[in-house]
């Protein structure tokens, strides 16, 4: 057994590298397969030896081979957490379908957390798509009722939608992207809509304590915006290890 988490930890850190060219690439607009991986400021090509997940970086230690330009820690980090991720899946749900599409949702949660990072964007190509693709994976293989997924869909954009709205009538100004709608109504294709009240509760409490906490440190004021996908992908994370408990605690009586 101890061999098989071996295994499953190394594919997805190999994963993780995948992911951080999506995360490069795909605010640039460019092909996630060509060119191949090279250095940003020489365009020298990485060898396959230079490009072993995680080690690579220490052997390398956070340089290029070529031309030392400093590797950003942003690429073992994403590495590592898809290799930590990947496991407690795996340790939850086995080698099954529900590992599977749980792990392809996962990825993009990834992506989307660490692209609104950089941009403060979550790109349509990643949620559009998502929105059928999960939904259908949510009924075929999950096991979520195709109600329960059709209305956490549209609970999901619905809600969001009206607190950009509000927030815009009111403040005259926007508070929240497209983006994070279409995120939240593919978190609630994929969940159901009883997900939608566990992952609100917990992204705006993160996100609160987060934005607090850089206005303190930075003196930013309260027009400070906080990127808000990244903590409806920890919060949605963190409901398929959690949420059925919730739905028990909220629900069931």
């Amino acid at each position: 057994m101890i061999f098989l988490e071996i295994f499953i930890a190394l594919m997805g850190a190999a994963v993780g590298s995948f992911l951080n060219v999506c995360i490069l690439r795909i605010p640039a607009g460019e092909s996630l397969v060509f060119p191949a991986s090279h250095c940003p400021k020489c365009n020298s090509p990485i060898r396959f030896y230079d490009n072993i997940p995680i080690l690579s970086y220490f052997l390398l230690r956070g340089r290029c081979r070529n031309c030392g330009e400093t590797i950003s820690l942003r690429y073992p980090l994403v590495e590592l957490l898809t290799a930590i991720f990947t496991l407690l899946l795996f340790w939850k749900f086995g080698l099954t379908l529900d590992f599977l599409f749980s792990f392809l949702f996962t990825c993009v949660l990834i992506i989307v957390t660490f692209i609104d990072f950089d941009h403060q964007i979550i790109p349509d190509v990643l949620t559009l798509p998502g929105i059928p693709i999960f939904f259908l994976a949510a009924v075929f293989a999950m096991g979520v009722p195709w109600f329960d997924a059709a209305l956490g869909l549209l609970i999901g954009g619905g809600i969001l939608y009206l607190v950009a709205f509000g927030y815009e009538l009111i403040t005259k100004r926007e508070g929240m992207g497209g983006g994070d709608i279409k995120l939240l109504a593919m978190l609630g294709a994929f969940f159901g809509w009883k997900s939608i009240f566990f992952i609100l509760l917990a992204s705006s409490f993160l996100g609160a304590l987060v934005g607090i906490a850089v206005m303190l440190i930075q003196g930013k004021d309260m027009k400070y915006a906080v990127p808000f996908g990244p903590f409806l992908s920890l919060a949605a994370f963190a409901y398929i290890f959690w949420g059925d408990a919730f739905i028990r605690f909220m629900f069931v009586r």
